[in-house]
């Protein structure tokens, strides 16, 4: 019987990505800002500014990512021989570079996607050409910002250092909680633990002390805690998850109870200090022969239709998605060290470059008139090899122009469609009829926020 492969850890050989002046200069300019900005940082942790500085190590860290390098030694050799990103050749010994990695201080490069990340929203939204989705656009009319929140393990330590040799493979180092824009798609904040084990609600203080009023977070049943729900709502949080099986709810109060349909105003707990009575909305939407519920603290219908709501929720699936793409397109799988400070090194490192990604994915979007869902990021970061080719043959100089240009879709660039785009349905009684005024959300290209 053949020996079953986990996907995220089935290595491949490749060749390093040759350099491009168009990359290295986008990136110069978002970057360049941001790594200046943490000088007095640099000289408060008492770091010389040697040789293997933070301007270098981010270039380093950048061109294993965006350059797909195999290992430290290949990076060495590039070092050694050629110039990458803003970084001149460097004579500097692997043994070094690799030590550097281990304890470079991981604070700076947080410090630096912290910086990057206002400049990559006020870019998202000065672009005004492209659609949210339409329960999205609906919700930021009522809500400042729509929040994701969830917990990834980090599952196997594979080596890319020599010093790390006598590490079992496959080991279990820690467990990252990101905090994701679902309009932006852009991280938020992210935390690491070193115990792999840990459960999301150790994250909770963390998001109470973060997040602020008028936001509403869409959450999975690993945050299912009735006292954190309560936090929530006294700080005018509102939020939307999925019911657990077997709960016992107190009906209080139906809005809608049709076929396909039921909204209730519930009560949910009982009188205990682990497991608070709280008031919440579930909605429950049949599809086809099976029942699909959710709770909600949003208890007006007005407010968040049932529709909306339901396709809210589905939209949280947005950060499994962007954990897919650090973990098994950019190698967060592959954890180059074995210590907690370099694999937080490498974690800050994989979100930043997912950053510049999702901000070149949503540039594509805008020159195609497109919403951001029907461009496939993965197929960008796979195409960068083709504009590579197509660059240095002086065809091309801008890799939004090409990814965008109609002889290009064969890249994939461009989602296919699974099936049509449903209008959203904003009516708080659906069953009354389609013919009423208000009964579809209307998205236009104005911004919704």
């Amino acid at each position: 019987m053949a020996k079953k492969i986990n996907r995220d850890h089935a290595r491949k050989q490749h060749h390093p990505l040759m350099e491009n002046e168009a990359i290295v200069s986008h990136l110069s300019e978002l970057l360049t800002p941001s790594i200046f900005a943490q000088e007095g940082l640099f000289r408060d942790l008492g770091m010389r500014n040697r040789i293997l500085n933070l301007s270098l190590m981010t270039a380093a860290i950048l061109t294993l990512l965006w350059r797909n390098v195999p290992s430290v030694n290949e990076l060495t050799r590039m070092l050694n021989r050629e110039a990458f990103l803003w970084v001149n050749p460097t004579t500097v010994s692997q043994k070094a570079l690799a030590e550097r990695f281990l304890t470079f201080p991981s604070i700076l490069f947080e410090q630096v996607f912290k910086e990057l990340l206002p400049k990559l929203k006020q870019r998202w939204q000065d672009r005004t050409n492209r659609r949210l989705p339409d329960s999205v656009c609906f919700s930021l009319t009522k809500f400042s910002q729509i929040w994701i929140v969830d917990g990834s393990t980090l599952e196997a330590l594979f080596r890319k250092l020599d010093s790390l040799k006598d590490i079992p493979i496959g080991k279990l180092v820690g467990k990252m909680a990101v905090v994701m824009d679902l309009a932006t798609r852009l991280p938020v904040e992210i935390w690491v633990e070193e115990n792999p084990s840990i459960s999301d609600v150790k994250f909770e203080q963390n998001i109470l002390d973060l997040v602020k009023s008028k936001t509403l977070l869409l959450l999975d049943r690993g945050f299912y805690h009735f006292l954190f729900w309560q936090k929530l709502i006294k700080r005018n949080i509102d939020f939307i998850t999925r019911i657990k099986k077997g709960a016992s709810v107190e009906i209080l109060k139906r809005f809608t109870n049709s076929h396909d349909l039921r909204d209730s105003l519930i009560n949910i707990g009982c009188d205990k200090k682990e497991t608070a009575i709280i008031t919440l909305r579930l909605i429950e939407i049949r599809s086809k022969n099976k029942w699909h519920s959710y709770l909600t603290s949003v208890i007006d219908p007005e407010i968040l239709p049932p529709y909306v709501v339901a396709n809210l929720y589905g939209k949280r699936w947005r950060i499994e998605e962007a954990f897919n793409i650090v973990k098994r397109l950019l190698g967060l799988s592959y954890l180059w060290t074995g210590s907690i400070n370099g694999i937080k090194l490498q974690i800050w490192g994989t979100w930043l470059f997912y950053g510049i990604l999702i901000d070149l994915g949503d540039a594509v979007a805008e020159e195609l008139s497109l919403p951001f869902d029907d461009v496939s990021i993965e197929m960008i970061y796979r195409g960068l090899y083709h504009f590579i080719v197509a660059y240095n043959k002086g065809k091309i100089k801008d890799p939004v122009k090409y990814f965008s240009a109609p002889e290009n879709r064969d890249l994939g660039i461009i989602k296919r469609r699974r099936k049509p785009r449903q209008k959203l349905i904003i009516a708080l009684f659906p069953e009354v009829g389609k013919n009423r005024k208000n009964f579809f959300f209307e998205n236009h290209l104005t911004p919704c926020f």
